[in-house]
């Protein structure tokens, strides 16, 4: 088992990948920059992190020919607490480790927390982050958001159904997903590039991440109808954030 170490008083910084083609939408640009309620997609993300008191800054992490982001967000650059590297790589794995040395470089410690959020996941609110830190803030490992699996789940074979699968104590993974910096990047370097969440490359080390339940809405958008549907939930007022909670019936 690995023994980590913590220092007393640790920042939160939020890392956003923004690397990804998202090719599964079948959008004409990368899906982070498609236009959802008057704004590319991605804005509405960064404005919930914004809206998050805990945490100290938001690194966005872009592709090195990034040519849409300062035309999708304009006023970036004036934002104090939101930074962007131009260092992302051909994974997941790579951009969130580029980034996660963007933010060392910037005066991070590796015992401050850090909260890897999708882009595309557009609907993010600002109380769903703060709880994610409040349940995890004090926790030997760290966490991150997800959903009890409330579907029957079919194992696939050549289109047909092969077997159904026991969802019992499983659950669908959502970001954030929160850990101490230095431990995400040990990490990662030890899984390699195959990872596609950080909790499973904190999970190949042995340690146990903490399941902090989250929200339905909090959907990652890849498919061309995910577009449609966040749309219109952009365009409705929050309601009480307990009453969107999946359930595990």
């Amino acid at each position: 088992m690995t023994t980590l170490v913590h220092g007393p008083v640790p920042r939160c910084y939020a890392l956003v990948p923004c690397a990804g083609t998202g090719s599964r939408a079948g959008a004409d640009r990368p899906k982070q920059y498609v236009p959802l309620a008057g704004r590319p997609l991605v804005a509405h993300t960064l404005a919930a992190l914004g809206r998050v008191p805990r945490l100290q800054a938001t690194l966005v992490v872009l592709s090195p020919d990034d040519t849409l982001f300062d035309a999708a967000l304009p006023n970036a650059g004036a934002e104090a607490r939101l930074w962007t590297a131009r260092r992302g790589g051909a994974t997941r794995a790579a951009t969130v480790t580029a980034g996660l040395e963007v933010l060392l470089e910037r005066g991070a410690a590796e015992d401050d927390w850090v909260l890897v959020h999708d882009a595309a996941r557009c609907l993010i609110r600002p109380e769903w982050v703060t709880q994610l830190i409040e349940a995890c803030e004090h926790d030997a490992v760290g966490g991150l958001l997800a959903l009890p699996v409330a579907d029957t789940l079919k194992q696939a074979e050549g289109g047909c159904v092969a077997a159904t699968v026991d969802r019992n104590g499983k659950w669908a993974a959502q970001t954030p997903q929160m850990f101490r910096i230095g431990l995400l990047r040990r990490a990662l370097r030890e899984a390699g590039d195959a990872v596609t969440d950080e909790s499973s490359a904190v999970e190949a080390l042995g340690l146990r991440p903490r399941l902090v339940p989250g929200s339905l809405e909090n959907f990652k958008l890849t498919w061309p109808g995910d577009f449609s549907l966040a749309e219109r939930l952009l365009m409705v007022p929050a309601s009480n954030p307990s009453s969107s909670q999946g359930s595990a019936t």
